[in-house]
């Protein structure tokens, strides 16, 4: 069984030792997928396992468990170089398309050139001589001006690298397909807050606490039965209480154990979720790869109609028959290149507008829990009946993994000793 990556970055976050409650608070695990992956990671990587008094256990990793594991798992080290030339390949792909965009406009370009130059050659010197003037009109002198190292003074070029990491050739993939999911960890981030509002909280909270980082919490009857904690509850091993109000809490007491005092985590007071972004690359950018798609569709509008028939590929040859037998990938790029930004542009809107929804009723829910009301203020006051939390400290161990069990008796007799002598 491979270690969960999201256990192990736990584990270092938290300092190596850890418990059940900790790493589940921490990577918004399941309770149960945080022990038996506890468990697994201690199996693998020669971590120690610390028995309290109460029962509670506690892991205490090294702090080398990374090269331990990479030592013996062959997948791992995969995985890792997989990672790394990942990385190469996708920035290959992303500036592809900057590349592909620059290969066509210029292949375009000179085809018309070629075409043009070979019409007027069959002409006289002087019809030559016009069409060759008129012929500015497609030629585009400065296409690539934008190109140029010296394009702009100082204060121009400073001003592109203050608004966008992107150079020209990520910026058109940026142009094209945005730059990610900016909520891809969206899940992750809510069992995150939930988890860490219920740790704040000493592991005992009421429905109303966690329903700002929960979607849709049903029908009115569904929510006034408080149904939507029941996902919580079985991630975190919750139990639910009844006060004599008919009023129910909930306490989680794997997550009231922890491994060390740590301070009170800061928390979002609901999920916000981020709104997607046309692109992030500058307006300029933006704007340069938009006038260069329209170039390159113009352009290649123009070649269909100097290609039609197919007399003067046939006649030319070269070059220009080539262009002639890809021309319909020329202009379905070009279409495309202009098309799929359009298209996501107007899915943004909509995606972002049901975004903005989901934002403002979690909003709502915060607002309504901030002005808290005589009734669920009552509630909250009895939930922290149930509020507690341990901290699992060295003198509270009877047993740990890592030293031999006849000396551990032995340590454990001596301080049991010394605490009689101290009563007396």
């Amino acid at each position: 069984m491979t270690p969960n990556p999201a256990i192990m970055r736990s584990v270092e976050q938290l300092g190596y030792r850890v418990t059940v409650g900790d790493v589940a608070t921490q990577a918004g695990l399941n309770v149960g997928e945080a022990n038996q992956g506890l468990l697994a990671l201690a199996s693998d990587a020669g971590g120690h396992l610390q028995v309290a008094e109460s029962g509670d256990i506690v892991y205490q990793f090294p702090q080398n468990f990374r090269t331990i594991l990479s030592n013996k798992y062959l997948r791992l080290r995969l995985q890792e170089w997989w990672k790394k030339i990942w990385g190469v390949l996708f920035y290959l792909i992303r500036i592809s398309f900057g590349v592909l965009l620059v290969a066509s406009i210029a292949l375009i370009t000179v085809t018309i050139i070629i075409i043009i130059t070979a019409a007027n050659s069959d002409r006289d010197g002087d019809n030559r001589s016009s069409n060759s003037s008129g012929f500015n009109f497609f030629f585009f002198p400065d296409l690539f001006w934008y190109f140029s190292p010296d394009y702009g003074n100082q204060e121009r070029r400073r001003e592109r690298r203050e608004n966008s990491e992107f150079n020209f050739f990520e910026a058109v993939f940026s142009f094209l397909f945005g730059d990610g999911n900016p909520n891809a960890k969206l899940e992750e981030r809510r069992w995150q807050d939930i988890g860490t509002v219920i740790r704040n909280n000493k592991g005992a909270v009421v429905a109303e606490q966690i329903a700002p980082y929960l979607d849709n919490l049903g029908e009115k009857y569904q929510q006034e039965y408080e149904d939507y904690m029941l996902p919580v509850l079985v991630r975190f091993n919750g139990k639910p209480q009844v006060s004599p109000d008919g009023q129910i809490v909930y306490y989680f007491p794997e997550l009231q154990v922890k491994a060390s005092k740590k301070q009170r985590q800061s928390v979002a007071p609901y999920l916000d979720e981020i709104p997607w972004r046309f692109s992030a690359a500058s307006s300029g950018q933006i704007m340069l790869s938009a006038g260069l798609g329209v170039v390159n569709l113009v352009a290649a509008l123009i070649l269909g109609s100097l290609l039609k028939g197919g007399t003067v590929a046939a006649q030319i040859g070269g070059l220009v028959a080539f262009v002639q037998g890809i021309y319909w990938l020329l202009l379905a790029y070009g279409v495309g290149f202009l098309g799929i930004p359009l298209v996501r542009y107007f899915w943004i809107q909509w995606r972002n507008g049901k975004l903005a929804a989901r934002n403002r009723e979690r909003l709502e829910r915060a607002r309504l829990l901030a002005n808290a009301d005589d009734s669920l203020q009552q509630k909250m006051a009895f939930a922290s009946q149930f509020a507690t939390e341990k901290v699992i400290g060295k003198e509270d161990l009877i047993y740990s993994s890592d030293s031999d069990l006849l000396e551990q008796e032995f340590d454990q007799v001596k301080r049991q000793n010394q605490l009689d002598e101290e009563r007396e």
